[in-house]
C-alpha cells in the first residue's frame, strides 16, 4: 500500500495559495487508518437514546441507516462491533467510534471523509493527462476514498503496461486544504518501455529458432529495429503469437503441432521480458482422400473435388483447406445458394500419417434477392449507386455479381474503401437482402503540383476536380498550369449515364501556350513557341461487362513561332541561329481528327487497384478537314495482384507510333511536325527530366583558350538542348507496394520500389544545320570560323555598316545605311559624302550541332516512392535513379507534388 502524506492547512494563507496553484507536499509521516475502538463487554441492554456527532455534510439520518441500531432494541459487543463494520463499509468516513455503551444512550461520533479539490498528475509525459482522467474515478467534488485511490492507481498501472511501461510506478499523495478539502497528487514515475530482449523456443527440430520467430509479430529488441513498435512486449500480442504459430506448422502439414508453454518473465530492473515458448512439432501428415459430399442436387461432387487446390500425396497445408471451402462457398454462390454451409470433416490417420478430408456441404435452397438496400448516401443520389449494382429485385442470387458490384460501387471513389455488400436473410429462406452500407467521403479533390527543373526552373500546376457534382456522378473539373514552360488553362466535363442511359458524353475546352527553351548558364534561350486552343467532345458506350468503346472527335488551332528577335535574319527564320528543325516547324494549322478506344477493364477499383487487369487499345486519325494528316495509335494495359502481408504488385506497359498521311516535305525533313510527335520524360519516366528522354538536337559553342587551341563547351548547363520528339515510344513499369506498420498506416503513408524501362524514338535524322569555315596555323591548328550573314532592310535592300565620331565623342560609333558610300538619314534615301562602307553581317559564333537520341534501346529507371496523406494534403515523393541512358538524355533525380482534397 503506498504511503500517504497528509498536509493540514497552517492557516488561511497557506489554504488559499493551495487553491491557486498545485501544493507543495511537505515530507509527512504515514497518515494511520481509521480507530476501531473495541466495545466493551456489555450485557444485553436496551437502547434509550440514539445520537450522531460530527456529521457535516451527512444528515444524522442518513449516517444512522448505514447500521442497525434503532431505539428501544437491544445491542451487545458484537451489534456495536458489527455497526462499526458498517460504517467502514460505506466508504464516506475518516473516522468513527461510539460512546455511551455503559447506560444505553449511545452516540455515533463521525468524522466524514473530505471532498476532493484537484486531481493532480504529476510526470506523466508518454501518455498525456486527457488520456489518465477519462479512466480513473476520482475527480473534483467528489467524496475522497482511499479504496478509490486504490482503484485508480490499478487503472492508471495497467494504462501503461498497455503501453509497454511495466516498470511505471505511481505514488498518490494528499494536500489536507481547509472546509475538510483535499487534493489528490498521483506522483507517477513512467519508467522506460519494456522491450523484448531474448524470444527463447524449446523442443523445435525441424525449423531453426530463427524461422520461428520469423513468423511472429513480435520481434527482439535489436539495434536495427530502433524505430519498430513491435519489440514491445504485449500480452495480446503474445497470445497471437502462439496462433500465427499453429497456422504456421499447420500450412506446412504439421497438423499435431501445439504450444505446450508460453512464459513471459520480467528481468528484475523491469526493462525486458524474456519470452520462452516450448513447442511439440508432432509428426507431419500427406493430403489423403480429398472428397465433395453435396446435398445440393446441382453439383456434380467429382468435379467439385477435382477443381480443389489440395491433392491426395501433397503435404497438408491448413491454408488449402480453408482456400477450397471459401472456393465451394463461391461456387455455391455462382448457382444462386446464397446461404450455404461448407464443413470440412477431418479423417485423420496416424500409421500412414495422411489427412483425408471429406467437404459436406449442406443442403440449401436456391436463393433470389428479396431487396436491395442502399444505407448511408446523404449526398450521392440512390440512382448513382444502385446502377452500380449488377443484381436487381427478383433475380437469382450471384456471388460473382454481388463482387462485381462492390468493386464497381468502390472505383466510384465517392465512398470509403472496402465497403462491402453485406447478404441478410430475408423474409423467407430462399430470400436474401443485400444491404449496401455506405460511408460517403470528400469528392472535390484541389491538387497543387510544385517542382523544380533544371529545364524550367520552378514548376506550379493547380486542379480542381469535382467527381460526384451535384450528387449525380458527373465530373466537372478545372485545370491551370503555370510555369516557364509553359501555361494552360482546362474545363472539362463528364456525364456518366445520359439521360439515365448507359452512355456516357463529356467534352473539354483548352488553351495551352507551350514554350520550349533551354538555359545557357543563367541566359534563357527560347526556341518555340506553341499556342493550341480547342475542343474535344467523348461519349462511350458498355459492350459487355468488362468492354467499352468509346469514341471522340478534336478540333484545335495550332500556332508554332519563333522570337524574331533571337531567331530570325532579315525577317526570316535564320538556320544558323534556330536550326533547320524548328524553322521547318513554324506557321499555324488546324487539327480536325476523330479517334476511338477500346477498352478491357477488371479491376477491383479504378483510384486505388489491388487486383485485376486493364487493356486500352486507341487510334486517331487526323485529316477530317483541317491542315494535318497522320494516324495516331496506343496501347496500354496494366495488371495488379496482392502478394499477400499489404503487398501488392503491378505492370504497366504502354507504346504508341504516329504515321504520317502527308506527302514528304523535303529532304531531312520529317513528315511528321515536331508538335504532333511523342515525347518522353518526367512525369511518365521517373528518373528523366521532362522530355529528358528521345531524339535530340545539342548545340555546343567552341571557345578558344589562351593559347589559340580550340574546344567545345561539355557543360550540360551551357549546351542548347532541343527535344525533337519521336514517332514511336514504349514504356513500362514494375511496382511493389509495401506496407508499413500500423501507426505508418495511420498516416497515410504508401511506398513503393519500381523500376521502368522504355524508349522514345523513330524520326528522320536531320540536315547539318550549317558547314563552317575553318582556317590552319602554321602549326597545323584548325581553328573552327564564324559564318558573317548579309543583312537587308524590309525592302530586301543591302546594308552597310557607316563609321563616324559624334561631335564631342572620343570613340568611333557604327550606323546602318544602304549607301554602298557615303550616308543617308533615311534607309534608301540619297546618299551624300565618298567614305566607303562596310558590308553589315551578322557573325554567328561556331558551334558543333549533334543528332542524338534516335534509338529504341532501353533506358531503364530504378527507384523509391512515398505516397503520403499529410495535413496539408496528399504528398508524393519520388526518388528515380537512372541506371541506363543513351547519349543525350537528361535525367533527373527527385520530384514531388502535393494536393488536398474537399
Amino acid at each position: 500500500m503506498p504511503v500517504w502524506a497528509q498536509v493540514a492547512p497552517a492557516g488561511a494563507a497557506p489554504a488559499a495559495q493551495a487553491r491557486s496553484g498545485p501544493p507543495r507536499a511537505r515530507a509527512a509521516a504515514p497518515a494511520s487508518a481509521p480507530t476501531t475502538p473495541v466495545a466493551a463487554p456489555v450485557s444485553q441492554t436496551l437502547i434509550k437514546t440514539l445520537r450522531v456527532e460530527g456529521s457535516q455534510r451527512i444528515e444524522p439520518e442518513t449516517v444512522l441507516s448505514y447500521t442497525k441500531l434503532r431505539v428501544g432494541i437491544p445491542y451487545t459487543a458484537e451489534t456495536l462491533d458489527q455497526a462499526l463494520k458498517d460504517l467502514q463499509a460505506s466508504d464516506l468516513f475518516a473516522d468513527y467510534s461510539i460512546a455511551g455503551v455503559e447506560d444505553g444512550n449511545i452516540v455515533l461520533r463521525i468524522r466524514e471523509n473530505p471532498i476532493i479539490n484537484r486531481v493532480i498528475l504529476e510526470g506523466n509525459k508518454a501518455l498525456k493527462a486527457d488520456k489518465i482522467t477519462k479512466e480513473i474515478k476520482l475527480a473534483p467534488r467528489q467524496i475522497f476514498t482511499r479504496t478509490a485511490v486504490r482503484q485508480d492507481i490499478a487503472r492508471i498501472i495497467e494504462l501503461y503496461r498497455r503501453q509497454g511501461r511495466f516498470a511505471a510506478v505511481v505514488d498518490p499523495k494528499m494536500v489536507n486544504l481547509d472546509q475538510n478539502r483535499v487534493d489528490v497528487v498521483f506522483e507517477i514515475s513512467e519508467g522506460p518501455k519494456s522491450k523484448v530482449r531474448q524470444i527463447n523456443i524449446l523442443g523445435n527440430e525441424v525449423f531453426s529458432d530463427d524461422k520461428i520467430r520469423g513468423q511472429m509479430a513480435t520481434k527482439q529488441a535489436r539495434l536495427f529495429r530502433l524505430l519498430s513498435s513491435a519489440t514491445s512486449y504485449d500480452q495480446d500480442r503474445l497470445s497471437y503469437d502462439q496462433q500465427k504459430l499453429r497456422q504456421f506448422y499447420l500450412t506446412e502439414g504439421y497438423a499435431d503441432f501445439r504450444v505446450t508453454s508460453a512464459v513471459a518473465e520480467l528481468t528484475p530492473d523491469k526493462k525486458d521480458f524474456i519470452i520462452t515458448y516450448v513447442v511439440e512439432e508432432g509428426k507431419r501428415y500427406k493430403f489423403g482422400d480429398v472428397t465433395v459430399d453435396s446435398q445440393i442436387r446441382d453439383f456434380d461432387n467429382k468435379k467439385l473435388a477435382s477443381t480443389l487446390p489440395l491433392k491426395k500425396g501433397e503435404w497438408y497445408n491448413a491454408k488449402l483447406v480453408e482456400d477450397s471451402v471459401d472456393n465451394l462457398s463461391q461456387t455455391a454462390g455462382l448457382f444462386g445458394y446464397a446461404f450455404t454451409e461448407v464443413n470440412p470433416e477431418f479423417q485423420k490417420d496416424v500409421d500412414t500419417l495422411t489427412m483425408g478430408i471429406n467437404f459436406n456441404i449442406a443442403e440449401a435452397k436456391r436463393t433470389y434477392v428479396e431487396r436491395v438496400e442502399i444505407n448511408g448516401n446523404s449526398q450521392t443520389q440512390d440512382k448513382v449507386v444502385r446502377r452500380e449494382i449488377r443484381l436487381a429485385e427478383g433475380d437469382a442470387f450471384n456471388s460473382f455479381q454481388v463482387k462485381r458490384s462492390q468493386d464497381r460501387i468502390n472505383s466510384l471513389g465517392y465512398f470509403q474503401d472496402k465497403m462491402e455488400i453485406k447478404q441478410t436473410p430475408g423474409s423467407a429462406p430462399d430470400r436474401v437482402i443485400l444491404e449496401t452500407n455506405l460511408e460517403e467521403r470528400s469528392t472535390g479533390e484541389l491538387q497543387l503540383s510544385a517542382g523544380y527543373s533544371s529545364l524550367e526552373r520552378f514548376i506550379i500546376q493547380a486542379n480542381i476536380t469535382q467527381r460526384n457534382f451535384r450528387g449525380k456522378g458527373q465530373e466537372l473539373r478545372a485545370g491551370v498550369n503555370y510555369s516557364s514552360y509553359s501555361k494552360s488553362i482546362e474545363l472539362g466535363f463528364t456525364e456518366p449515364y445520359l439521360f439515365d442511359k448507359n452512355i456516357a458524353l463529356g467534352g473539354d475546352i483548352f488553351r495551352r501556350d507551350y514554350n520550349s527553351f533551354n538555359y545557357v548558364g543563367n541566359d534563357r534561350q527560347t526556341t518555340y513557341s506553341q499556342v493550341s486552343t480547342g475542343f474535344q467532345i467523348r461519349a462511350g458506350v458498355p459492350l459487355t461487362e468488362f468492354w467499352s468503346l468509346s469514341g471522340r472527335y478534336g478540333l484545335s488551332y495550332d500556332e508554332v513561332g519563333l522570337d524574331q528577335a533571337s531567331y530570325f535574319t532579315n525577317g526570316v527564320c535564320d538556320p544558323l541561329k534556330a536550326g533547320r528543325y524548328l524553322c521547318e516547324a513554324l506557321g499555324n494549322r488546324w487539327t480536325s481528327s476523330i479517334g476511338y478506344s477500346l477498352i478491357y477493364d477488371t479491376l477491383n477499383s479504378r483510384l486505388r487497384p489491388t487486383a485485376g487487369q486493364r487493356f486500352s487499345f486507341s487510334q486517331d486519325f487526323a485529316g477530317l478537314g483541317g491542315d494535318v494528316k497522320y494516324i495516331r495509335t496506343r496501347a496500354e494495359g496494366s495488371k495488379f495482384w496482392n502478394l499477400g502481408s499489404g503487398f501488392i504488385g503491378s505492370i504497366i506497359a504502354e507504346g504508341g507510333y504516329i504515321h504520317s498521311l502527308e506527302k514528304s516535305r523535303g529532304e531531312g525533313v520529317d513528315r511528321v511536325r515536331i508538335t504532333d510527335r511523342f515525347y518522353l520524360g518526367e512525369p511518365q519516366f521517373r528518373g528523366f527530366d521532362i522530355r529528358g528522354v528521345g531524339p535530340r538536337v545539342l548545340r555546343q559553342q567552341y571557345v578558344t583558350a589562351a593559347d589559340g587551341t580550340q574546344t567545345v563547351v561539355t557543360d550540360r548547363n551551357q549546351i542548347v538542348d532541343d527535344a525533337l520528339g519521336g514517332r514511336a515510344y514504349y514504356l513500362a513499369r514494375a511496382e511493389i507496394e509495401i506496407p508499413l506498420g500500423s501507426g505508418a498506416r495511420e498516416l497515410g503513408l504508401r511506398p513503393t520500389i519500381y523500376a521502368q524501362i522504355g524508349s522514345l524514338f523513330g524520326i528522320t535524322k536531320p540536315l547539318p544545320t550549317a558547314v563552317f569555315p575553318t582556317s590552319v596555323d602554321a602549326a597545323g591548328n584548325v581553328t573552327v570560323l564564324p559564318i558573317n550573314t548579309p543583312l537587308f532592310d524590309s525592302a530586301g535592300r543591302q546594308l552597310y555598316f557607316n563609321t563616324y565620331t559624334p561631335t564631342g565623342a572620343t570613340e568611333t560609333a557604327q550606323r546602318a545605311t544602304t549607301c554602298q558610300t557615303g550616308y543617308s538619314d533615311t534607309l534608301g534615301g540619297a546618299c551624300a559624302g565618298a567614305e566607303a562602307n562596310v558590308i553589315a553581317t551578322s557573325a554567328i559564333a561556331p558551334f558543333k550541332e549533334t543528332f542524338l537520341g534516335n534509338s529504341p534501346r532501353p533506358r531503364l529507371s530504378v527507384g523509391i516512392g512515398v505516397n503520403w496523406n499529410s495535413p496539408f494534403g496528399p504528398l508524393r515523393i519520388d526518388l528515380a535513379k537512372a541506371i541506363l541512358t543513351q547519349p543525350g538524355d537528361d535525367p533527373k533525380l527527385i520530384t514531388f507534388n502535393v494536393g488536398t482534397q474537399f
